[in-house]
């Protein structure tokens, strides 16, 4: 059974910094994306960050030149470390990972989420 297991998330001070960490767990195949999406209150979930198994990677307008995805194909391991947070960046933070291979053609994962609360 597929698991994202995160870590990371808190309290912080504006302008402060946090690191999201996430290990999937009991997959057999090669994910072919991870990253990570967040939903605030009455809001819907949204892309943060994403990287691809190639290494590409792409970023919410809202977090360039703020946050930066990390990741570790073999070990299926992806890291996001936020750094200058402001409070509109409080949301339950997702843990997302993409299967695409010979066997399955598309079926997203998900973690169970960790909150990231921003205070002014």
């Amino acid at each position: 059974q597929v698991q994202l297991v995160e870590s990371g998330g808190g309290l912080v001070q504006a302008g402060g910094s946090l690191r999201l960490s996430c290990a999937a767990s009991g997959i057999t195949f090669s994910p072919r994306r991870m990253g990570w999406y967040r939903q605030a209150p009455g809001k819907q979930r949204e892309l943060v960050a994403i990287r691809s198994s190639s290494g590409s990677t792409n970023y919410a307008d809202s977090v360039k030149g703020r946050f930066a995805i990390s990741g570790d194909n073999a070990k299926k391991t992806v890291d996001l470390q936020m750094n200058n947070l402001n409070p509109e960046d409080t949301a339950v933070y997702y843990c997302y990972l993409y299967r695409y291979d010979l066997f399955v053609q598309g079926r997203d994962y998900w973690g169970q989420g960790t909150q990231v609360t921003v205070s002014s």
